[in-house]
């Protein structure tokens, strides 16, 4: 793993007064825990209360994180990519107890006809596998991709079991956002036009070809070898269904191979394409500002009390229980989002509703305090779904703000 050490100077933004011990926390990773470039952004009810930036945005060239540096997300990406969908709910465009295929028919395939939009959102409509591997010309033709989506059969009963889809959720949320829209927008162009212009934020589900590269921050990711030696810092149980080819969580993180190669979310061929799960990529105050809104009623995004509610409400269990048949152990979901569970405890109460990424970036809102919570890096981290980094961060933030993170049973 590349190892950099960072100068003080390049540790840039701003608190609020009384948050200084936050800036402390980041400081630290920097010093202590071997942060190489990263980001983080709260918002208080509305207002901006930390802003903070620094490092490298490309630890090997030495090129400094500036204010306006983009940093590709990984998995927090679901959390902007399901706000469309919370927008066309509110637009009365979707009904989340009506079948999907009362919007989408060819999705009737192979057992799908019943499955509702919420348990999609929830991931319990057993779609985690593809089990055509996807490459990017199939992913960048809408069409095409439909079609695979469409014949694709569930891996479990829809509505008894619950399991994280991936790389999978947002192409569903897309397909299914293109065909109630009565303007038939992919959730890439629906997000620039209705959640970032709006909200006055740099934000994108698939990276704008005319975009120059020389903002973007460069994902150090870790070799293979690197993630055997360090395979004690994430679940056991998730570990061996990694481990193993036949396993879910194998197969769904191969649903789009060339994701698996090492410099695969800096290369601009992936990052061009909408991947609504995995490759979000903008700043992180952005995300924050989105989440902020969020937690304050959205009412700039035109949400309604009933989008808010169900967004807010504690997740609809699966039958079968709550332990995630992919990363095998207890989660939580609702409309795309992650609910506090045990596995990742964040906010004040089951009310907030969020979306962690690999490598240890987190995206939140917590209605109970107004907080619009974001924090990315380069670096790549082993643990999941909780980094170290990320988390001194956020608890110095609830201790000034007297809020414990959330005690999830």
């Amino acid at each position: 793993m590349l190892k950099v050490e960072v100068p003080t100077e390049l540790i840039a933004g701003g608190v609020d007064e009384g948050f200084g011990s936050v800036a402390d926390a980041f400081r630290r990773n920097f010093a202590e825990r071997g942060e190489i470039g990263a980001a983080c952004a709260i918002y208080l009810e509305g207002r901006k209360v930390v802003d903070l930036w620094g490092g490298y945005r490309n630890g090997i060239e030495r090129t400094p994180w500036e204010e306006d540096t983009l940093v590709t997300v990984f998995s927090a990406t679901k959390g902007m990519s399901s706000i469309p969908v919370a927008i066309a709910h509110s637009r009365d465009l979707l009904d989340l107890d009506k079948p999907v295929a009362t919007y989408w028919p060819e999705f009737a395939q192979n057992g799908k006809e019943r499955i509702t939009v919420r348990q999609l959102l929830s991931h319990q409509a057993g779609l985690a596998v593809v089990d055509k591997p996807l490459d990017l010309s199939t992913v960048a033709d809408l069409d095409r991709l439909a079609a695979v989506l469409a014949a694709q059969k569930p891996r479990w009963e829809p509505g008894t079991r619950h399991g994280y889809h991936a790389m999978t959720l947002g192409f569903y949320e897309s397909e299914l956002l293109r065909r109630v829209d009565p303007k038939g927008r992919s959730v890439g162009a629906f997000f620039q036009e209705e959640v970032a212009a709006p909200l006055g934020i740099e934000f994108y589900i698939g990276l704008p070809k005319e975009l120059g590269s020389e903002r973007l921050a460069t994902v150090h990711a870790f070799k293979p070898p690197e993630m055997l030696l360090n395979l004690n810092k994430m679940p056991f149980r998730m570990v061996a269904s990694f481990l193993n080819p036949r396993g879910v969580l194998s197969r769904s993180m191969r649903t789009v191979p060339v994701l698996m190669k090492q410099d695969a979310m800096n290369r601009r061929d992936v990052l061009s394409v909408e991947l609504p799960s995995v490759n979000g990529t903008g700043q992180v105050r952005g995300m924050a500002q989105a989440y902020g809104s969020l937690a304050t009623g959205g009412k700039e995004l035109g949400l309604g009390a009933e989008t808010m509610n169900a967004l807010e409400s504690s997740a609809v269990e699966p039958s079968g229980g709550r332990r995630d048949l992919v990363v095998q152990a207890a989660t939580a979901f609702s409309l795309g989002y992650l609910k506090p569970c045990p596995a990742l405890r964040f906010g004040t109460s089951s009310r907030a509703f969020g979306a962690p990424g690999g490598g240890g970036s987190l995206g939140f809102a917590d209605p109970d305090t107004g907080v619009g919570y974001a924090y990315a890096m380069n670096r790549i981290g082993f643990y999941f779904p909780v980094d170290p980094r990320e988390a001194a961060i956020r608890d110095a933030f609830y201790q000034v703000i007297g809020g414990p993170r959330q005690p999830a049973d």
